[in-house]
């Protein structure tokens, strides 16, 4: 018997070697924090050797490119905005944070604003992310509260489980080329190219498997339980750190018969009002928002305009104020 491996075995091989190098190598960053998938470390946070914090889009935490200085400048007010996507904006100058920072300055408070928003994470990746941001001590959180990620942030805390894991059945995927070839199945990036026999055999669907869960009573009731006990924990972490505390609750623009446009909070309201303490203030998106032209304010049912995002950093400045927190 001939056990000599064929030239296209030994080609497929050295193929394969010469990506994983290409992927471990040439995008060592990008892949930083990949299959920890938001749950694990520092990734996306760079603290260099000049005293400055680079955030950079990360496989793990996709953040805004944004630098800062790692040891807060005198005399000016840092905030730091952790939540998903409505935050984080489709750019970092149309996000409400970066108009924040600008609104501030306005009322005369030298202040600047880290967007710390990454699409998609629910409370407990949010957490994560609080937890780190309190390191560069800032003198206010504002947690922007949602809780519609919390299908996201399950799934993914089982794929991280499943990239960490030693059976055999995930030996393939110790390949980083492999495990994101995998992935990309999930994403769908390349998808929609295969033959469907092909897709009907290894589909995925994490849109319609979110839609059912979504449906599911037991389900709504368990992650609001999540975001709101997560919530309470973020508060206890930004008091021990000295610092103040702001939560924004989301709000989505809906439609009832009727075909008119409202906005609801979908229970994050009564969630916030749990949240007692001093320095600790609160903003509902519905009251900020509520009185507008919807469709100049929101791009889709929970993302923002600019003008929307506009509306929100000035309600959000004008809080800050008269709460004194920020002072």
């Amino acid at each position: 018997m001939n056990l000599r491996p064929t030239r296209a075995f030994v080609l497929a091989a050295a193929l394969l070697l010469a990506g994983e190098f290409v992927v471990r190598v040439g995008f060592a960053r990008n892949m930083d924090g990949r299959f920890d998938y938001g749950f694990g470390g520092d990734s996306g946070f760079d603290e260099k050797s000049d005293g400055t914090v680079e955030l950079f889009r990360s496989g793990g935490r996709r953040f805004l490119p944004q630098t800062f200085r790692l040891a807060k400048p005198a005399g000016v007010y840092r905030i730091m905005v952790v939540g998903d996507s409505v935050p984080r904006g489709s750019s970092l100058e149309q996000a409400y944070p970066w108009k924040l920072a600008d609104a501030l300055r306005t009322r005369g408070i030298p202040a600047e604003c880290i967007n710390l928003g990454v699409a998609g994470f629910g409370a407990r990746r949010s957490q994560l992310i609080l937890r780190h941001c309190l390191r560069y001590h800032p003198d206010l959180v504002i947690l922007h509260l949602n809780n519609s990620n919390e299908f996201e942030d399950e799934r993914d805390w089982q794929r991280m489980l499943a990239a960490h894991d030693w059976h055999p059945r995930n030996w393939a995927t110790k390949s980083v080329l492999v495990a994101r070839l995998h992935e990309m199945k999930t994403e769908q990036v390349f998808w929609s190219l295969l033959p469907p026999g092909i897709r009907n055999q290894g589909a995925v669907d994490d849109g319609g498997d979110e839609s059912v869960a979504s449906l599911v009573p037991e389900n709504i009731r368990r992650w609001n339980e999540q975001v709101a006990s997560t919530t309470l924990g973020d508060a206890s972490l930004v008091r021990e750190a000295g610092a103040a505390f702001m939560i924004v609750t989301q709000a989505r623009c809906e439609a009832d018969a009727a075909g008119n446009r409202h906005l609801d909070d979908h229970g994050l309201d009564a969630i916030a009002r749990t949240i007692q303490g001093d320095r600790v203030a609160r903003l509902s998106m519905r009251e900020a928002l509520g009185d507008g032209d919807f469709k100049r304010l929101f791009a889709d049912g929970s993302h923002l305009k600019p003008e929307g995002h506009e509306r929100l950093a000035r309600a959000i400045a004008a809080r800050i104020v008269e709460s004194g927190i920020g002072k």
